[in-house]
């Protein structure tokens, strides 16, 4: 039950339709007795930063998530960035500190590749693509160079996009081989869609999937349902694959810290989620 002494915790994205966390956190909150709500509330890109400063001024709010397409927009409406946001050049954490400081975190990127490593598949010295270079694709490829892949290739319909993240790797990872403008996933043992191709129906798919080698894992950031056109074909195909929600059940325990609502497991907040699609 919301009531006065309810903090805040919006989920700032757009469309919201497609939005799982509410139905993670909120049964947890539940169960553990925290009196906390996440809230979806749609913003679109034109609005974003004034509601971004108005929602902070709120005096109940404890932090916010950040979804599609704020994540590299928020860099510019807090006041710190950890590494990991800096590197990714994203963000989809902000908590406000008693001060009134906001600091801005990234767990993407990290809640995906241990949802892989969680699944047998062995990121150190693999060659991985990623499509989609925005905030979301960059998390994801800052987590594999920091997870030891040898070979990086990133495509963005974007191509500064991708080049101005395969920079920022370079800088941080300059023994990591980075390749850019080419979304053939030939001979790729991580294949990874950061696009939201796969959100409506009637979406091309990110990958020419023909080209995938059997067994390679291939990765879904796209939730609005739990197998995704590429999913099913990769399936098809004898791929392993990991679902767009699976990143979110690894990440949610990094976040609970973050907030400061201590931990959880993803098997427990799986046994309380109450996820529709």
């Amino acid at each position: 039950m919301i009531n006065g002494k309810t903090t805040l915790i919006p989920h700032l994205g757009y469309p919201t339709e497609s939005f799982k966390a509410p139905m993670i956190y909120n049964p947890w909150f539940a169960q553990q007795g925290i009196d906390a709500v996440v809230m979806p509330m749609g913003v679109k890109p034109e609005d974003y930063a004034e509601v971004f400063r108005s929602l902070f001024r709120l005096t109940n709010i404890r932090g916010a998530l950040v979804t599609m397409p704020h994540k590299v927009a928020t860099l510019e409406l807090v006041d710190e960035l950890t590494p990991a946001a800096r590197i990714a050049g994203a963000c989809n954490a902000v908590l406000r500190r008693d001060d009134g400081a906001l600091v801005g975190d990234q767990f993407d990127g990290a809640g995906f590749v241990r949802g892989i490593v969680r699944k047998g598949c062995r990121p150190e010295g693999a060659r991985a693509i990623v499509s989609g270079s925005g905030g979301v694709g960059s998390a994801i490829a800052a987590s594999l160079a920091e997870a030891g892949v040898a070979e990086l290739a990133l495509f963005d319909a974007r191509e500064g996009a991708a080049r101005a993240l395969a920079r920022r790797l370079a800088e941080h990872y300059p023994a990591l081989r980075v390749s850019t403008g080419s979304d053939d996933p030939h001979g790729f043992d991580v294949v990874v869609n950061a696009t939201p191709l796969g959100m409506s129906p009637g979406d091309p798919l990110p990958f020419d999937v023909s080209r995938i080698a059997p067994g390679a894992m291939v990765g879904e950031v796209v939730m609005k349902t739990e197998y995704t056109p590429l999913l099913e074909a990769a399936m098809a195909r004898g791929c392993k694959v990991q679902v767009g929600t699976d990143m979110l059940f690894e990440m949610i325990p990094a976040y609970l810290e973050f907030f400061g609502y201590g931990t959880a497991t993803p098997d427990a907040l799986r046994a309380v989620a109450q996820i529709k699609y």
